[in-house]
């Protein structure tokens, strides 16, 4: 019997478990971490050993395969004696992929990648495909594939999924833009991350498409030196070079590929801003390439209720309208919410770093921001960059001090954004968990 362990006692390395299990795989997890007591009781329901808090190396180098949670880095101790003794590590992705012939929408990014994965799954579920949503979204994919088997996966992917797939093969793959995040991963050299995200056109076919943001700069000299057999369906905000979706002179929304040409207007997408127009059309076009009817899509596209944490409105306190965009985690994520905001905008920054440059919103802060706010254990490297560059500039070091301090900042008409540029991990245990406590804190405002 073929001896799988797995790293990583998550959503991802459960669902690989599991699916391992029914598969008649020997499994053995093991987790450094401490395991949820909802996946613990479904680890004992299926029989599987498992362990916590430690890595027993002996069982873990008896593996045949080892399935890794792509939160565990390369660098890791026990990650770097598996490769020593050439033990194939594989990502939960590639070995869910073994077991299905279910198509396969995926999406990556360096942002925008988890509203356009929902918002895909939304138009394919609502006109009736038998879709599932999985990745860093959704039921972890072995998980489906074992006990819940659809015909269409929508599937976000980081840069850390797709570092450990191999075989695996998308029927569309959607690239959205890549900007500098993660780089304390990638020995902070951008072309490292840049191939990890490129990595979904593997194995593409004359019969699988391409879908990406035609200008986005990295993209577009990343494709000068690699060739993919796909077929290419460029997005624009122009039809300049032959984009396959975009907006005309009338504020039509334009999708043109060989299988369906359709039209919509901009003002009828439930979505705003210049980012959320990008999400719309390759969410569109995803829709398009798997033959869903025009109707479906243009309702679809027109009804979605957005992301949690993204440009999120969560209250108007004396006047002034507080947005959580805590799903930020990275400066181009922020640029985007800044590029949609009025002047007279407080913005709080800080986090944990990740080899952040801060120059890219350096204009728009410029030009709409009248205060930061910076919130983190450490935030000497915004105070540094951003001084002498706005009015006010604050140094708080928890939620409850940054949203008292914008209080005192901002005025009737003003906008407070959080949208932090950083990962959450200094502070909070997830980007989720600094929303929610966000707006708590300005939802306690309301009854003082």
């Amino acid at each position: 019997m073929k001896r799988l362990v797995v790293l990583g006692g998550g959503e991802s390395g459960v669902g690989a478990a599991i699916l391992g299990k029914v598969k008649g795989f020997d499994v053995f997890l093991s987790d450094m971490g401490t395991i949820a007591p909802r996946y613990r009781q479904v680890l004992d329901d299926h029989n599987i050993q498992w362990e916590e808090g430690t890595h027993t190396e002996a069982r873990i180098l008896a593996a045949d395969e080892v399935v890794k949670s792509p939160g565990i880095p390369p660098t890791a101790p026990i990650v770097r004696r598996i490769v020593e003794k050439n033990i194939p590590i594989i990502s939960e992705i590639e070995f869910a992929g073994r077991f299905t012939d279910a198509k396969m929408v995926c999406i990556t990014g360096s942002n925008g990648k988890t509203t356009t994965t929902l918002l895909t799954y939304h138009i394919l579920k609502e006109a009736g495909v038998n879709v599932g949503l999985a990745g860093n979204v959704g039921k972890s994919l072995a998980w489906q594939v074992a006990y819940d088997k659809h015909d269409v996966y929508v599937i976000e992917l980081s840069s850390f999924q797709l570092e450990n797939m191999y075989d695996f093969k998308a029927n569309v793959a959607v690239l959205l833009n890549i900007t500098p995040d993660h780089l304390d991963r990638y020995d902070y050299e951008m072309q490292n991350y840049v191939n990890a995200k490129f990595r979904i056109l593997r194995n593409l076919t004359p019969e699988d498409a391409f879908i990406f943001w035609q200008d986005d700069p990295v993209i577009k000299a990343q494709l000068k030196n690699i060739k993919t057999e796909a077929r290419l369906y460029p997005f624009a905000e122009t039809s300049e070079d032959g984009a396959t979706a975009y907006i005309d002179s009338q504020e039509e929304l334009i999708f043109n590929t060989s299988e369906t040409s359709m039209t919509m207007p901009r003002a009828d997408l439930s979505l705003n801003g210049l980012h959320n127009l990008y999400n719309s059309m390759a969410a569109g076009l995803s829709a398009c390439l798997l033959d869903v009817k025009k109707e479906d899509i243009r309702r679809a596209l027109s009804d979605f209720e957005g992301v949690e944490h993204r440009l999120e409105y969560v209250a108007t306190v004396n006047g002034v309208r507080y947005i959580n965009d805590s799903k930020a985690t990275n400066v181009n994520s922020c640029w985007y919410a800044l590029e949609s905001m009025p002047e007279n905008t407080v913005l709080i920054l800080g986090g944990k770093d990740k080899g952040n440059d801060y120059t890219e919103i350096e204009p728009l802060v410029l030009k709409k921001v009248k205060a930061i706010v910076c919130m983190g254990k450490d935030n000497s490297k915004l105070l540094e960059f951003f001084g002498g560059k706005v009015a006010q500039l604050s140094d708080t070091h928890s939620l409850q001090e940054a949203v008292d301090e914008c209080a005192r900042l901002a005025q009737e008409g003003d906008t407070v954004l959080l949208s932090p540029c950083c990962a959450s991990f200094d502070l909070f245990k997830s980007y989720e968990d600094r929303g929610e406590q966000f707006k708590n804190a300005v939802k306690s405002m309301l009854n003082r």
